[in-house]
């Protein structure tokens, strides 16, 4: 999921100029970027050919890019972060794009402090709009709560959903966290929409479960956690959904398992 995310964001920041004729910089970012995407050794090569010619930040992007798809994901945090204070010495609007890559990215590495900073520095720039600003928002509100602040991470989360209403995922989350801060209601409505969006998702189903569990619903428990280990039996989720499955066979179980 990570991966895909940071393509999409990186292939709109290489043309997130105004409408005219592509200058060369941003044709070869693009085939930076997608060398980067395919084949991440070659792709790194290429950036540095770039920045020693002088690509600049749009160069460190694009070696980001490179590192994330080779699965390096502490030196593609790093690159990003030089991307995004090269951005903005150039004073270039880009620079949101790339804190908020240089989060995900370090999300991706389990470091949640340094996550939180990067992207608290994409959404002080308010240049974030739409599906972008959604999606720093929800890495915003995963790093809190790694970090145990559920609070902050609900306010996120809500105004997240304001921009990426048609994403699952975000009203999976969503459902996750109202799970844990014991607020059923709010779980039940926000993994209803989950459902609707992405029912053939075996993690959708396996909060459903969850949420259903909690909510002393035995058998909707049982029929989504079934579901999820049809859907996707030796993924995450679907493991998680069969271990769920077997505790709740047990006489005296009452554990409910936790989205991957």
């Amino acid at each position: 999921m990570i991966l895909p995310l940071l393509l999409a964001v990186a292939t709109q920041a290489a043309s997130a100029k105004a409408a005219g004729p592509i200058a060369p910089a941003d044709t070869r970012a693009q085939h930076c970027l997608e060398l980067a995407a395919n084949d991440p050794p070659s792709g790194a090569k290429e950036a540095d050919r770039w920045a020693i010619a002088g690509g600049g930040f749009l160069a460190k992007q694009c070696l980001g890019m490179a590192y994330a798809s080779g699965g390096r994901m502490d030196s593609a945090a790093q690159a990003f972060e030089d991307a995004a204070r090269g951005a903005e010495l150039a004073h270039d609007l880009r620079a949101a794009t790339y804190w908020a890559e240089a989060g995900n990215a370090w999300l991706a590495a389990g470091d949640a402090g340094k996550a939180r900073a990067a992207l608290d520095a994409a959404l002080a720039a308010d240049t974030l709009t739409g599906g972008p600003r959604g999606e720093a928002l929800i890495d915003r509100a995963r790093a809190l709560v790694a970090q145990g602040q559920a609070v902050a991470a609900r306010a996120d989360l809500d105004k997240a959903l304001g921009d990426v209403a048609s994403d699952p995922m975000a009203w999976l989350l969503s459902a996750t966290l109202a799970r844990r801060m014991d607020d059923v209601p709010r779980a039940r409505t926000d993994i209803a929409e989950a459902l609707r969006l992405a029912g053939n998702d075996a993690s959708v189903q396996l909060e459903a479960g969850n949420i259903a569990a909690i909510g002393h619903d035995e058998a909707g428990a049982e029929a989504a956690w079934t579901r999820a280990a049809q859907i996707a039996p030796d993924s995450a989720a679907g493991r998680s959904a069969k271990q769920a499955l077997r505790q709740f066979a047990a006489p005296d179980a009452t554990t409910v398992t936790t989205t991957p």
